[in-house]
């Protein structure tokens, strides 16, 4: 990939202006990457593997190869990113970042691309989505912990880090979707903002009234975590826990 952008140098500065060697550069290197990533999916017969095999090679050209990509074939945008992040996972922010910038597909659908191509970097994937497309925050935590309910707890409390004040519309969509790990949010919550137990917990309650297993095991981890019985208490009355439910919470209190 150098070779093609040093030609695109060498072509843009012969008998040109040098206030404009910048810009013609840029413009045959582009034309230059294009032509390229397109010989190799020609090559190859599968954007997939063409991408695969381009950022194996050149890494440190990934941006600009996927960002061509994604220029090139728009409606093959799942598979341009399930190659890029599958070929070069330490890459997945850029790769969100730059597909959700190109309006190729809705975010919820790249976040759910992603995440699939590379569930392990869920954490990068939310927050590059979170941060390129704020006003989409509760579909992308809605989509997040449905596409990897196992990592809802770090899903929660990667994104309540990077958007503090969210934090509860956060828990509350979370909860709302995977109900069945609502333990494991409070849990991750309590653990870096052990300031604001009071909206933790009563979000992670009222939002699991329904499902009494739910309320016990999120009151029961609420304090394990260290927070104050009495306040504890108060907390699920407010939030609508019933009394047999605060009163078990009381009667396991060693």
């Amino acid at each position: 990939m150098k070779k093609y952008i040093a030609l695109a140098l060498t072509v843009a500065t012969l008998g040109t202006p040098v206030c404009a060697v910048t810009s013609v550069a840029n413009e045959k290197s582009k034309e230059l990457t294009a032509a390229f990533v397109q010989k190799q999916v020609n090559q190859s017969m599968s954007i997939g593997r063409a991408i695969k095999s381009i950022i194996g090679h050149y890494p440190q050209d990934a941006e600009v190869v996927v960002s061509t990509a994604l220029d090139l074939y728009p409606e093959k945008y799942k598979e341009i990113i399930h190659a890029a992040i599958s070929a070069e996972p330490a890459l997945t922010e850029m790769v969100v970042t730059v597909a959700i910038e190109k309006g190729v597909a809705e975010c919820s659908s790249i976040v759910k691309t992603a995440i699939n191509a590379e569930p392990s970097y869920v954490d990068f994937v939310v927050r590059a989505a979170a941060n390129a497309t704020p006003e989409d925050l509760h579909e992308i935590v809605r989509i997040a912990v449905l596409t990897e309910p196992d990592s809802a707890d770090s899903i929660v409390q990667t994104l309540s880090q990077s958007h503090p004040n969210k934090m509860v519309d956060i828990l509350q969509t979370a909860i709302g979707a995977v109900p069945f790990v609502g333990e494991y949010m409070v849990d991750a919550l309590l653990a870096i903002f052990p300031n604001k137990a009071e909206k933790v917990v009563t979000t992670a309650v009222r939002e699991s009234t329904e499902q009494k297993d739910y309320v016990k095991r999120i009151l029961e981890t609420a304090r394990n975590a260290g927070v104050d019985m009495k306040d504890l208490e108060d907390y699920a009355r407010n939030a609508g826990a019933s009394a047999e439910e605060i009163a078990q919470l009381v009667e396991q209190t060693p």
